[in-house]
């Protein structure tokens, strides 16, 4: 490096200019009076006593008096850690000049696009950490492993999460272990696909596969939206593909990702002939206020010609009608409009007659 390009980058560290040229100077003259410091460097005569005075608090550089004031650069290690210092506060500020732009808070209703997708799996991340009810991702083998840890202390605190893995063709699906004591359901699709995390119906992170043309990512915090992910998960990411990890067994309780789910399941155990107990967990769609009913089944309303065509309908309205203590209150799933309760967890409990 050339000494005008050393003197510029010790500025660019933090010197002043008069620091930065009479420390160069003394590097190269290793020990001079105060004077020959002054000629070498350029600063001006009156100000090198007061220059080489304040390298010297900074522990740059030693003077004495020897007939008159002279210096010497201490060994160069001080000066190397501080420059280190210096250069990783500077990659730190880089970091996070680039986080900030990448990744701008969201207020609600707020939907931002962010270019990397390391933001996305960051910023899900965080959504995972703050979920309360529900957890919906779809995701690689790599960043499962990466979420797991996550993962578990939403699954540890009650959160229902459900996942699903995307592999290449010719992979092998992936193992049980992959899931223990991180998700409550685990479906595998063969095929790549989009990193999609949704959290607690709200906050939604979305990129395409990593290696698609357009890379970018869709940072949403609002009800509206994340619905649109929402059916895009259940349509393309879940409900085509064969499940690998089930945690929630055959008996009862058994817990339903949505209102559609629990109706099939209704249908599959004669729910008319054996009365069946149903807990819900979600919100009063008049108020928005969370709640809690437990009650029997006493209708199903789906849009189906016949009970014989009944199963997983995508369109129409889909109601379950339970008694309450005496109190007939219907069921709606995401998005429910014209039912008492929009639910956001549906779990089949032990009828009293069991």
């Amino acid at each position: 490096m050339e000494t005008e390009s050393l003197v510029e980058t010790l500025e660019a560290a933090g010197l002043s200019p008069y620091q930065a040229e009479a420390y160069v100077a003394l590097l190269n003259l290793g020990t001079a009076s105060a004077t020959d410091v002054a000629d070498a460097s350029g600063v001006p005569a009156p100000r090198i006593y007061d220059v080489l005075r304040s390298l010297e608090d900074l522990d740059y550089i030693e003077t004495y008096e020897q007939g008159s004031l002279r210096a010497r650069a201490h060994s160069p290690s001080i000066v190397l850690d501080d420059l280190r210092r210096r250069a990783t506060r500077l990659e730190e500020a880089a970091e996070e000049v680039e986080q900030r732009w990448e990744e701008p808070e969201l207020e609600a209703g707020d939907a931002s696009i962010v270019t990397r997708f390391r933001t996305v799996v960051e910023r899900a991340e965080s959504f995972i950490d703050e979920a309360t009810h529900q957890i919906l991702l779809s995701t690689t083998v790599e960043h499962l492993q990466e979420l797991t840890p996550a993962l578990r202390r939403a699954t540890e605190r009650g959160v229902s999460v459900r996942v699903s893995v995307h592999t290449e063709k010719e992979d092998l699906p992936p193992t049980r272990d992959l899931f223990e004591g991180v998700c409550l359901e685990a479906r595998h699709r063969p095929l790549p696909a989009p990193f999609v995390a949704l959290a607690d119906r709200r906050r939604a992170s979305f990129a395409h596969h990593p290696d698609s043309y357009d890379r970018y990512g869709v940072l949403v915090n609002d009800r509206t939206h994340t619905y649109v992910f929402y059916w895009y998960f259940l349509t393309c990411l879940w409900e085509p593909w064969g499940t690998v990890y089930d945690a929630t067994g055959d008996g009862l309780p058994a817990e339903f990702l949505d209102v559609r789910h629990l109706v099939r399941a209704l249908d599959d155990i004669a729910w008319e002939q054996s009365p069946v107990r149903i807990k819900v967990e979600g919100q009063w769609t008049d108020t928005g206020e969370e709640c809690t009913v437990e009650g029997t089944v006493v209708d199903v309303r789906v849009p189906f010609g016949s009970e014989a065509e009944m199963g997983f309908e995508l369109a129409g309205q889909v109601t379950v009608d339970l008694d309450v203590d005496g109190d007939f209150v219907s069921i709606g799933g995401w998005g429910a409009l014209v039912e008492d309760i929009e639910a956001t967890r549906l779990t089949m409990v032990e009828s009293p007659e069991r």
